[in-house]
């Protein structure tokens, strides 16, 4: 058993796949039991920049999902964790909320307006519009533009809300600069999370709720990968995309009463 358990890991997506509105989706605490019994490296993604792993984690928690922070991966600490390879120590101007700003000072970043090497746009509840002008103004004058993940709206009471996509758009058009995006669909984000872990794409697994991102980002990245229903892509959503993912599941217990052999063909038990 521990050489079966060796061999394999995943990544899975947070939203839609352990919780849709802040509630767990069943099956998705059996899912993180498995793991732990049979002692799989693990990790949980979002591209949701505003808060920390830690706030995640506690988060989580109150919907009865013990996840430790360490087991999570934003966007934001992605785009840390990329910048950090860039430049041992840099500079950048930061429009983001405290998720994206502890990343960058734990990898040694100094945050500035003062002629940063980067501009670095993630995603909070409301843009300022001195903030925006004073990022396009450095990219101009020279600083490189990175965004934390492309998602153009997000979720609200009200309906949606622009997110960080939105705004790089903004950007762009009065710049003329795209940026460089670090979370899905970049299988970047995947890759730095399999480095963190010490996983291979050839022996881990990306679950996820969308076509568009997870399953485009997991296939890319040179993982096998399994589309869950229970958050917002479908049979039809799948065919309206012209890759498919390795297994299509009702829900994340799926995965949990099958978690040393997802696929049932042995691929992973060595």
């Amino acid at each position: 058993m521990a050489a079966m358990t060796a061999s394999i890991s995943y990544l899975t997506d947070m939203d839609g796949v352990l919780i849709r509105e802040g509630e767990m989706i069943p099956g998705a605490d059996r899912f993180l039991r498995a793991l732990h019994e049979h002692d799989i490296e693990f990790m949980v993604l979002t591209n949701n920049s505003i808060h920390t792993p830690r706030d995640l984690s506690a988060r989580l928690s109150a919907s009865g999902l013990r996840i430790p922070a360490e087991r999570i991966w934003t966007s934001a600490t992605a785009t840390a964790h990329f910048l950090a390879q860039q430049r041992w120590e840099g500079t950048a101007y930061v429009v983001g909320e405290s998720g994206l700003t502890t990343a960058l000072h734990a990898k040694g970043w100094i945050l500035t307006d003062a002629d940063p090497e980067f501009v670095v746009l993630g995603e909070t509840r409301t843009y300022s519009f001195e903030a925006i002008t004073t990022a396009i103004n450095l990219i101009i004058g020279g600083a490189r533009f990175i965004c934390t993940n492309p998602d153009v709206t997000g979720p609200a009471p009200q309906g949606i809300l622009p997110a960080t996509g939105s705004v790089a758009a903004l950007i762009t058009a009065a710049t003329g600069k795209e940026p460089y995006y670090i979370g899905k669909p970049n299988p970047m984000m995947l890759r730095s999370a399999l480095n963190t872990m010490g996983a291979h794409s050839e022996h881990t697994v990306m679950i996820g709720d969308r076509m568009d991102t997870d399953i485009k980002t997991g296939m890319e990245a040179g993982m096998r990968t399994v589309l869950v229903r229970s958050g917002i892509s479908d049979d039809a959503a799948v065919d309206r995309h012209p890759y498919r993912p390795t297994r299509v599941v009702d829900d994340i217990g799926v995965v949990a009463d099958a978690i040393l052999d997802p696929f049932g063909d042995g691929h992973y038990q060595g």
